[in-house]
């Protein structure tokens, strides 16, 4: 069991270093709120977050403002509990009709890994946390 919680927080790891990156390099990353940003800036993710559910925000200023990006392609990280998925596939469907390429693959990875026991992205960190405490060694 140690073995797959290592094996799993690796992975997790792995995903946030590749989400840091893309971001760095000018990806724009559409989240629901402010608290899933905080977490992403905890976790070391610095480039454009663009939060779905804050201010009032209709789905059209959403895709206004991920437009206004002038990027090629925009990543969504959605919450991973049914609002969440319906929200990320609202958002998938508008953007490609606008000919803007939609990544989810951060979204189901993280989904496929952690979804049964994370229902949202700001509780990301918090997993991550419990599973290197069950990881390190107990004295």
């Amino acid at each position: 069991m140690l073995n797959r919680l290592k094996e799993k927080e690796e992975k997790i790891s792995q995903i946030i270093n590749a989400l840091a990156e893309e971001s760095t390099e000018g990806t724009p990353i559409v989240v629901e709120g402010k608290n899933d940003v905080e977490v992403l800036r905890e976790l070391g993710i610095n480039g454009e977050l663009i939060c779905a559910k804050t201010g009032g925000k209709s789905l059209l200023d959403v895709i206004s403002e991920i437009e206004k990006t002038r990027t090629s392609e925009v990543i969504l990280l959605l919450d991973f509990d049914r609002r969440g998925k319906q929200i990320t596939n609202r958002i998938r469907h508008n953007l490609e009709r606008r000919r803007k390429k939609v990544r989810l693959d951060f979204w189901l990875a993280f989904l496929s890994l952690a979804g049964k026991d994370v229902q949202c992205v700001e509780g990301l960190k918090a997993y991550l946390e419990n599973l290197r405490n069950k990881i390190r060694p107990q004295f």
